[in-house]
């Protein structure tokens, strides 16, 4: 039985675990190959622990399961030319790439002014000028082919409003925001529709996470993710902590496929409302 991404080819960045795994195997089940990529390393200034090649290697045995092609490859998005290397091997295996999901992105945690140098240039680096270079890197190939396609840039409800102690992180992310439009309207002559996918926390390894709970949760000592769930009840207009990968998947599928065909330069919120009724809490 044919599925919405029949024939098409994904790129996926960030796809070692969490949304970009959930998202490449989404795809899969869909129809499509895929190139997953991840940095797959330690990056110092990241207070959590980043997914690593066995990471990246589930990822592409998940996605094989669906009888689809797979390609994974480790690259650093904030490296250029490893990128268009991905691309190359890409275009070598499967011929083309129709979709591109720019997922990779961190985060780190301190108000604006104690932040490290460090901090701020590798969240910027990867989250911004890494959806940048991912672009740059594939959509010269989509342009020529003339057949169009769905570019995909993970931003964040902190691409919408402002999160404290995420000052790198929230500027990071509006940033996207105004690339993906800026994109929008550059691509649109070429058939290639550019949007954003806007969410509040998602459950994944990102936020689960001793260092994350804490920041979102700063008034407890040592919150447990039970905890830490009543805390960031209050991010969101509907009662919830946080949502599904499973919803960003669903979401980002619908963006790729046909079903969104005239949709460009849209953010698309799967934020549980928090957008409409955020405040920034005073700590």
């Amino acid at each position: 039985m044919s599925g919405r991404l029949s024939g098409k080819v994904a790129f996926v960045t960030g796809a070692a675990r969490g949304q970009g795994r959930a998202h490449a195997v989404r795809f899969a089940e869909e129809g499509a190959s895929v190139v997953v990529v991840d940095h797959a390393a330690p990056i110092d200034s990241v207070p959590y622990a980043l997914a690593g090649p066995e990471d990246l290697e589930e990822t592409a045995r998940l996605v094989e399961k669906h009888g689809h092609g797979v390609l994974g490859v480790r690259a650093d998005v904030r490296d250029l030319a490893a990128l268009e290397s991905a691309r190359d091997a890409a275009l070598h295996r499967f011929g083309h790439i129709d979709v591109v999901v720019a997922h990779a992105g961190v985060g780190s945690f301190g108000p604006a002014w104690e932040l490290t140098e460090q901090q701020w240039q590798d969240v910027v680096d990867v989250n911004l000028t890494g959806t940048w270079k991912t672009v740059r890197a594939v959509v010269p190939s989509m342009i020529e082919r003339r057949e169009g396609g769905s570019i995909i840039l993970t931003s964040s409800v902190a691409g919408l409003v402002a999160l404290p102690n995420l000052a790198h992180y929230t500027a990071s992310k509006h940033g996207v925001t105004g690339l993906m439009r800026a994109l929008a309207a550059e691509l649109a002559p070429h058939l290639i529709r550019v949007n954003s996918l806007n969410t509040t926390t998602v459950d994944t390894p990102m936020i689960d996470n001793p260092p994350t709970l804490q920041a979102f949760a700063p008034g407890l000592a040592e919150p447990d993710r039970a905890a830490a769930a009543e805390a960031m009840k209050g991010l969101n207009a509907l009662p919830v902590p946080w949502v599904d990968v499973a919803d960003a998947s669903n979401a980002v599928l619908w963006l790729a496929s046909d079903e969104a065909r005239y949709v460009t330069g849209a953010t698309l919120s799967v934020d549980a409302g928090a957008a409409l009724t955020y405040k920034v809490p005073h700590t």
